[in-house]
C-alpha cells in the first residue's frame, strides 16, 4: 500500500480562521505542482478546486480538515509561496493596507505579472482566485478575498 502514497511535503504555515482563532499547522504539498514547474505551493491548495485542506494542528497534535471558506489569513515563511519570476518581465507592485472584516489591519506588498491592459490592482483584485498573496516583512500571507472588506494603497 506504501507504493500508492504520493509523496508530500511538510510546510508549517499559520492560519487565521473566521471568528479570530490562530492555529499553528502542517499543510501537506505535493512535491510537484500540476500547473507550473516546481513544487505545490500553499497558494496552488488554496485556489484550488476542494473546499476541505488537510493539516495537521501543532497544538491539539490532529489532523484537521480546514474549511477553506473560512480561512481568513494563511501565513507562511517568505520563499515557501514565491510565485516563478519571469526574468524578462517587472511586476507591476503596490503597498497596500488590508482591511479584514473584524478590522485586523495587514501591512505589505502585492507584486503580480499581468498584460498592460489588466495591470490595475483592481484587475488583480477581481481575478477569479479566492486568495492574493501579500508579501510581508519575513512572511507571506494568503489572504481570502471574501474576507477582505478593503484594500487601500498605502501612503508614501
Amino acid at each position: 500500500m506504501e507504493t500508492l502514497r504520493v509523496p508530500k511535503r511538510r510546510v508549517s504555515a499559520e492560519v487565521r480562521l473566521a471568528g479570530g482563532g490562530i492555529r499553528r499547522v502542517t499543510l501537506f504539498l505535493a512535491e510537484a505542482a500540476p500547473a507550473h514547474d516546481g513544487p505545490e505551493r500553499p497558494s496552488d491548495v488554496l485556489n484550488g478546486a476542494h473546499d476541505f485542506i488537510p493539516a495537521f494542528d501543532e497544538d491539539s497534535q490532529r489532523m484537521t480538515f480546514l474549511q477553506r471558506g473560512a480561512i481568513e489569513v494563511l501565513r507562511v515563511p517568505r520563499g515557501v509561496d514565491a510565485a516563478d519570476a519571469d526574468a524578462l518581465s517587472l511586476p507591476t507592485e503596490h503597498e497596500v493596507q488590508v482591511h479584514l472584516a473584524d478590522g485586523t489591519v495587514l501591512s505589505g506588498l502585492v507584486s503580480y505579472l499581468r498584460p498592460p491592459d489588466r495591470a490595475r490592482l483592481l484587475d488583480f483584485l477581481n481575478e477569479p482566485a479566492p486568495f492574493f498573496c501579500l508579501l510581508e516583512a519575513g512572511s507571506v500571507s494568503l489572504v481570502g478575498k471574501r474576507h477582505a472588506a478593503r484594500v487601500a494603497l498605502a501612503s508614501g
